[in-house]
């Protein structure tokens, strides 16, 4: 069973029992980034907005994949949705593993909502602030939720990302067990402990 980072917030899932792509930008949507050509049994967008909804952009199959899909509201922003809308957490679980997407999430998760999610064996999480949480933030959700793996997302590094977002390295700073791979495809059933920087498919 295998992640496959194709940057910025998406993300190939691929296990014995089904496909998944998690938010899928639209083409020109993020420097840098073009999205491959993708099939799959689902996709799952996390809300509306062009660089996390193109799901006319991957082929979907007829067969209904086999693993279960939990969803948990939250919001794009601060606001309660005022600025930037709605977000959608997506947690799948698959062979014995629970994997969590964050999404576009802008605030940190209330009592209700970590209990929601559980605590995931991956957890996906946007970490460049600015249109998401920050570092800061994010490292307080992954600090509720407990994850055994963590692998960022939605950040800027050397020519790809919104220029306004920060770098990985704002995340990794607060950690001690950090990987970063040479790779963008992570095995999910030897995945380490800690955070799991994968290369991006533009590097």
């Amino acid at each position: 069973m295998t992640l496959t980072w194709l940057g910025h917030a998406c993300f190939l899932l691929e296990s014995e029992d089904g496909r998944a792509v998690f938010d899928p930008y639209e083409p020109g949507s993020v420097p840098g980034l073009t999205l491959p050509d993708l099939a799959a049994d689902m996709v799952l967008c996390s809300h509306g907005h062009h660089d996390h909804c193109h799901a006319v952009g991957v082929r979907q199959s007829r067969m209904r994949p086999g693993f279960t899909v939990e969803t948990v509201h939250s919001f794009h922003d601060l606001e309660g949705g005022a600025l930037r809308g709605e977000n959608t957490i997506h947690i799948v679980t698959v062979e014995g593993k629970r994997i969590v997407h964050m999404g576009d999430i802008g605030h940190p998760l209330s009592a209700a909502q970590v209990q929601a999610v559980g605590t995931p064996d991956v957890l996906l999480v946007p970490v460049g602030g600015y249109y998401t949480v920050d570092a800061v933030t994010a490292k307080g959700i992954c600090d509720a939720l407990k994850p055994r793996t963590v692998v960022p997302m939605h950040y800027r590094g050397p020519g790809f990302g919104y220029g306004e977002i920060a770098p990985v390295e704002a995340f990794t700073a607060l950690f001690k067990d950090v990987t970063v791979s040479d790779s963008n495809v992570l095995d999910l059933n030897a995945a380490p402990a800690g955070v799991v920087v994968l290369r991006c498919p533009a590097d």
